[in-house]
């Protein structure tokens, strides 16, 4: 039987500023129906809403299966053509493309265009993870492999599963978002670990600082947690560190990786 907890419901106010006593209510039980109709509708809306939620994943996996081994590169939107950082995400994507790494990106434009520009003149794919934004400009025109999401975290998963490294580049809170994302993942041992190179000395400084000085200095996160990071800024000795840290074991996932990936 389910319990039903009262509670305040509030007063009410009379023209002479007086107030009535507080009446109280109770909380509906789950299975209490007020409005059969509404109640149909509202459930079928979210089990339609779960059946697009899933199609994305399985599209995801259909289409991504086979781009292994990956890079996924974070940026900023906002960084135009013509800026060096977007010169440097254009060579670091086509060193990556030439050595064999396919690039994922957000699709969208700014850095995600360089990352997917640099990738589609080089022999290995170019994914764009596009997702609909009500303020963002439309998909660049630089993707070999190009899927839609509705759902952050759907395209998240996206991000994670099919990716053999992180290289991230200034950004807002989109790009921190995947930067602390990939980071919890890495240090709660539901991904794997990879690399994950900041690019971007002088933009990145501050917050690895900070990361030392309060987090690490207040006990709240491991002594090797920071190290989850390395600055490197040359596009070559990016694709250098990545090859450095599969060296002994390989972009193969082991079976133990595989079922952490399914676990996200």
């Amino acid at each position: 039987m389910i319990k039903q907890r009262e509670f305040v419901v509030g007063k009410e106010t009379h023209g002479d500023g007086g107030t009535a006593p507080k009446r109280t209510g109770r909380v509906p039980g789950l299975r209490e129906v007020v409005n059969v109709e509404r109640a149909t509708a509202t459930k079928a809306r979210e089990s339609w809403h779960v059946l697009g939620i899933m199609s994305e994943f399985i599209e995801a996996s259909e289409r991504l299966a086979q781009i292994r081994p990956a890079v996924s590169i974070f940026g900023s939107a906002r960084i135009p053509a013509g800026d060096p950082l977007y010169e440097k995400t254009e060579q670091i994507a086509r060193k990556l493309s030439e050595a064999g790494f396919s690039v994922i990106s957000g699709g969208g434009p700014g850095i995600m265009e360089a990352a997917n520009k640099g990738a589609y003149e080089g022999p290995s794919p170019s994914v764009g993870l596009n997702i609909e934004l009500p303020f963002e400009e439309s998909s660049n025109g630089y993707q070999n492999i190009s899927l839609y999401f509705r759902h952050f975290f759907a395209r998240k998963v996206a991000f994670v599963k099919y990716t053999s490294a992180y290289v991230v580049l200034p950004g807002g809170y989109g790009t921190l978002d995947e930067l602390f994302e990939a980071l919890t993942l890495v240090q709660t041992n539901k991904s794997r670990r990879m690399p994950i190179i900041l690019v971007g000395a002088d933009y990145w400084q501050g917050l690895l600082d900070w990361i030392r000085a309060q987090p690490l200095g207040r006990g709240l996160i491991s002594a090797g947690d920071p190290d989850l990071m390395q600055v490197i800024d040359d596009p070559q000795a990016i694709v250098d560190a990545i090859f450095d840290f599969y060296q002994h074991e390989g972009f193969a996932q082991s079976p133990g990786e595989r079922e952490q990936l399914l676990n996200l």
